[in-house]
């Protein structure tokens, strides 16, 4: 388990099928055999189908990488391969290697590093080392700088770019139900949580997934952004795009096809730290975040080029302000009512609020929030 230490890591659960395990589905069973019919396993641990005396051998299904994103922690050994080139070990490693060949003066095989950081850890190790965020953050700069780092930017701008391209879909999925009767396009549901996505892809497929918004979570944006966008500045160099994020799920999401160039061979997102992985980062090298200087993220979106002094936050839950700023533009676009706040009102628990738009008693929208899986389960059930 040595190996994996720093790759997943559940806190105090112990909930995970270590890697040295098979991990595998339930032996699928076709169920117009016969009455009659056995199920033997024999000494090569292989599942068999016994009827009439003939033994025939039965398929065992594999988990894939998108079953293990809803999953409590573990992998496949197959995939075992994938996580670690999503490990704090395997990043450290690319510094050095650059740091190495530059020293060497060799221009072949070098990368530009970019690394992007999610306010979410950013606030987590503000309190854990009891600094403000804007220090941290400014701190946090300087500590990927001096690991080799080419660029560190602040991942705000991807979350303006998800918050205005769902506002825009779901004005587009109403106007498409309500004045044309397009059917299957509301309830529009948001997230940027891979897990609950993949939850919903697995358990209730092409039900559920015409409600999904098709606009990619912050993460996968900002791998567009510098993927497409920063080649400029990395001067024909390989891009090696880092993000700090706060949740595991983010390795599997950056992992999956969809966020892929297969012509141009590159991942949107090469590897993936949490907050987790970084101060274990830190505490390995004895470094201490209070003792760095202060430097800036680099701010290619500003046309004055002037870096980000400090950090923005965007208004509404802690899952990115989805359902508080869309419901603002809409009531504005759709209704022509200004909304300064949105104000919510708590259903069977603290994790289920909704809020509703009226007009002379007439509801014109309804939003909700719900966390957690266990809220999950209970609306797609109803």
């Amino acid at each position: 388990m040595s190996h994996f230490s720093g790759v997943l890591q559940l806190t105090d659960l112990d909930d995970f099928i270590s890697p040295s395990q098979e991990c595998i589905k339930p032996v699928k069973i076709d169920r117009k055999i016969n009455v009659d019919t056995k199920i033997k396993i024999q000494d090569d641990g292989q599942y068999y189908q016994e009827n009439d005396g003939a033994l025939q051998k039965l398929e065992k299904v594999q988990i894939t990488l998108a079953d293990c994103l809803a999953c409590s922690g573990c992998i496949t050994s197959a995939e075992s391969v994938l996580i670690t080139q999503q490990s704090q070990e395997e990043l450290l490693r690319i510094f050095e290697n650059n740091r190495i060949l530059k020293i060497e003066n060799s221009v072949e095989g070098i990368k530009f590093i970019i690394v992007s950081i999610s306010i979410q850890p950013i606030l987590s190790l503000a309190v854990r080392y009891n600094l403000t965020p804007n220090k941290c953050a400014a701190k946090l700069a300087t500590y990927f700088k001096n690991l080799g780092a080419d660029i560190v930017l602040d991942m705000s701008v991807a979350e303006d770019v998800a918050l205005l391209e769902s506002q825009y879909e779901f004005i587009e999925r109403y106007r498409g139900a309500v004045n044309n009767g397009v059917k299957n396009t509301l309830p529009m549901l948001s997230s940027s949580c891979p897990g609950w996505v993949c939850y919903a892809e697995k358990t209730h497929g092409s039900y559920i997934l015409p409600y999904i918004s098709t606009t990619k979570s912050p993460q996968q944006i900002m791998g567009s952004l510098v993927k497409y966008w920063l080649n400029k500045y990395a001067n024909d160099k390989t891009i090696y795009h880092v993000t700090v994020m706060p949740c595991f799920d983010k390795k599997l999401e950056a992992s999956r096809e969809e966020f892929s160039n297969k012509e141009l061979d590159f991942k949107d997102v090469d590897c993936v730290i949490t907050a987790i992985e970084l101060e274990q980062m830190l505490q390995k090298e004895n470094i201490s975040l209070n003792s760095l200087q202060d430097s800036t993220f680099f701010n290619p979106w500003n046309h004055t080029g002037e870096n980000i002094p400090k950090l923005t936050k965007h208004v509404g839950s802690g899952s990115g302000g989805y359902a508080d700023h869309i419901f603002k533009f809409a009531s504005k676009e759709l209704f022509g009512i200004e909304c300064e706040e949105v104000e919510y009102k708590e259903l069977r628990n603290p994790d289920f609020k909704e809020a509703t738009l009226e007009r002379n008693g007439e509801i014109l929208l309804k939003f909700g929030i719900a966390n957690g899986f266990k809220i999950y389960k209970t609306l797609f059930k109803s």
